[in-house]
């Protein structure tokens, strides 16, 4: 029997509808949620996802203010720029569109950014206090794996689990919020030798390591709940191999780290890409404004 394909659409929708509530009331409060991206350049996937974001917070009633600084702009331009921001008590969430070009560091910038307005979760600070299970506001995708393994009704407890692919911001906060959830967590990547060894007798396998079609039939346990995270462009080809044109120009599709065909036939669950794991992720990043917006005001009475 083919695997149940998991709708990340559908889920996402239910969430939106509990998020659009708590903006709601925030509102009706007098907290307005503000989220501001920094876009620097004009990257096309980058511009692509900004016009997404614009459109999600519109129908929940979040404010979206997209900062467009130039190309040629400098790493202490951007450094100021997100000072301001994190400074502006309007602002209750900062995310900033990757990538940047090649002389600005990320992750410096990533550092910059307030750990209570940091929506993607991606501040060394939030990513650490994830191993202490105290979070500030944790990563997304992390986060929509555990919404979908939860919404799936898995008894974590106990069960194997084995996460593919050990990235700062994905596969290592995933292996540790499963492990949290006292599964018995296996980590492993690309380059794990005999790698369908391990995944095959995971009752849970999550595939984040940014490689498309690693993951095959043979890799994984019949009836398994497999979970795709990668998101990869790939040339679409013929019966030959070779890449199909149109209008003289090749095609690219996006898919991810499993090879979909072959592991629906032998998963139980599965999540497709796109389509999956995807739309909860943006998701998430509207729920982690609402709870920045909530634990600055709960840090602000603090004080």
């Amino acid at each position: 029997m083919a695997a149940i394909v998991i709708d990340g659409n559908l889920l996402a929708q239910r969430m939106q509808a509990d998020v659009r509530m708590q903006v709601a009331t925030m509102r009706d409060e007098g907290r307005p949620l503000k989220l501001t991206a920094i876009l620097v350049g004009e990257p096309a996937a980058s511009m692509v996802y900004a016009r997404s974001q614009a459109r999600q917070c519109e129908r929940l009633d979040i404010t979206y203010d997209l900062v467009h600084l130039p190309a040629e702009s400098t790493a202490a331009q951007l450094g100021a720029k997100i000072n301001e921001l994190n400074a502006d008590p309007t602002v209750t969430g900062i995310m900033l569109h990757l990538p940047l070009p090649a002389r600005i560091d990320p992750h410096e910038m990533q550092y910059r950014i307030d750990p209570y307005k940091d929506v993607e979760g991606v501040n060394p600070a939030n990513i650490g206090m994830v191993f202490y299970n105290h979070p500030i506001l944790a990563p997304c995708t992390a986060l929509a794996v555990v919404e979908i393994v939860s919404e799936l009704q898995l008894p974590l407890k106990g069960m194997h689990a084995v996460v593919v692919g050990q990235g700062a911001i994905v596969g290592r906060p995933i292996s540790v919020l499963l492990a949290q959830r006292q599964a018995t967590v296996t980590a492993c990547n690309e380059f794990t030798p005999d790698l369908a060894q391990h995944t095959r007798t995971a009752d849970l396998l999550v595939v984040a390591a940014g490689k498309a079609g690693l993951i095959k039939a043979e890799h994984v346990k019949p009836g398994a709940v497999v979970i795709d995270v990668g998101i990869n462009r790939v040339l679409m080809v013929d019966g030959d191999g070779k890449p199909i044109l149109v209008d003289g120009k090749t095609v690219s599709k996006t898919v991810g780290d499993v090879d979909f065909d072959s592991v629906q036939a032998v998963a139980g669950v599965l999540t497709p890409v796109p389509g999956g794991v995807g739309p909860v992720t943006v998701t998430m990043l509207l729920r982690n404004t609402v709870e920045a917006a909530k634990k600055q005001a709960a840090r602000a009475e603090a004080q």
